[in-house]
């Protein structure tokens, strides 16, 4: 019960600042019309709704009909691979699609139910042992019917970047459409999509100290897009649903206060993050490596692989320790099987279970890390001693 808590899994999910919710607050119980009526409660809410709108798209350089308000990032990139290929169909255009192997479960599940219920092709894209997928590779799956490229700016899961400028140029070159899920690179990027070819991008403010249960959806203007949700006209008829006010209120906060501090931010979670690498690094080895890239990857990230031991065992004992982690994207912790994405990053049986991400965000001390490091030795040695037990 004594034990620190040292919350390292901001991939997963962050606090809420408090601007966030003192933003929030007045939409639940001062200002809570309906933004589509037309009466003046009503007008108030779409106000705020629109003005949480214009915020997004000027921190994005964007333009604020460009932005599309979702329920979470998952339905943000839903929206963008189905209301794409769905669209390139009823306009009689191509039927093919590009993604990766390593992108999110959004994404890939998404994939196969496009390819699996309605019978559009994909090619997934292999990546080396970084997780960086290959231009050589993306131009020679590009065919004259490919109406899309989506490949994730950052991995949820080992924190590499992938070359999205050269991605969107090679995309714009050949006429395709490129959608990046921005969700875990949000706020450690300078975005300024006027310049920059992609076209659609998704993002979650959950990951950025903003509230659960909203997403955002860029799309570039004249980009056709059937919306998965239908019922009515909101959002300039691309996502039905009353829009949630107090969450896109919430979500403009948290993207203004994070990008207006993005330089103190990075140099912050990066000072964490290496010195996680280097400390677990040089306490074991032999039986832990970094996974991702070593300098191209997500400030916050730190993600490793540890031989012959089960990911979850390790994320039971940090947490009796009083540490959150995780091994790998939330939307699989508790999952015994291999990791999918160390599998396509060419590891072997020994490493693929053993997966562990320490994601740092901005509450975190030196004095934690230090704490996380000073415990791991212990539990690595218990746990493998119970495997030896059980050989």
């Amino acid at each position: 019960m004594n034990k620190p808590t040292v919350y390292l899994d901001h991939g997963a999910s962050t606090p809420v600042l408090p601007a966030v919710l003192e933003a929030m607050r007045p939409f639940w119980s001062d200002q809570y019309g309906n933004p589509s009526s037309h009466h003046k409660v009503g007008r108030q809410a779409n106000q705020a709704l629109e003005e949480a709108r214009r915020t997004v798209a000027d921190l994005l350089q964007a333009q604020p009909h460009e932005i599309i308000f979702t329920g979470c990032g998952s339905e943000s990139n839903n929206l963008a691979l189905r209301g794409v290929m769905l669209a390139a169909r009823a306009a009689g255009r191509g039927n093919h699609f590009i993604t990766s192997a390593v992108e999110h479960s959004a994404i890939l599940q998404t994939a196969a139910q496009l390819v699996d219920l309605m019978g559009f092709e994909v090619t997934v894209l292999p990546v080396d042992g970084y997780g960086r997928v290959s231009l050589a590779d993306l131009e020679a799956a590009i065919r004259p019917e490919t109406m899309l490229i989506s490949i994730m700016a950052a991995s949820n899961e080992v924190g590499t970047l992938q070359p999205i400028e050269a991605i969107g140029q090679l995309a714009r070159q050949r006429g395709i459409l490129f959608h990046t899920d921005a969700i875990q690179s949000a706020t450690t990027t300078r975005w300024h999509m006027a310049k920059q070819p992609i076209d659609l991008m998704s993002l979650a403010p959950h990951k950025f100290y903003g509230p659960k249960g909203i997403g955002i959806l860029y799309v570039r203007d004249g980009v056709a897009l059937v919306p998965s949700l239908t019922g009515g006209g909101h959002e300039n008829g691309r996502r039905a649903g009353t829009a949630n006010v107090a969450f896109a209120v919430g979500a403009a906060t948290a993207l203004d206060t994070c990008l207006r501090h993005q330089a103190d931010h990075i140099a912050h979670y990066q000072t964490l993050r290496d010195r996680l690498i280097d400390g677990l690094l040089a306490a074991f080895p032999d039986d832990c490596i970094l996974t991702g890239h070593p300098s191209q990857r997500a400030p916050h990230n730190a993600s490793f692989a540890f031989r012959d031991l089960n990911g979850n065992d390790l994320l039971i004992h940090l947490d009796m320790a009083g540490i959150a982690a995780s091994s790998g994207s939330a939307c699989k912790s508790g999952n015994p099987k291999p990791s999918a994405i160390l599998q396509a990053m060419g590891l072997d049986d020994a490493w693929t279970k053993g997966g562990l991400r320490l994601t740092v965000g901005l509450q975190n001390t030196e004095d934690e890390i230090d704490y996380v490091l000073a415990t791991m030795p212990g539990i690595i040695e218990r746990l493998n001693k119970i495997n030896l037990l059980l050989t």
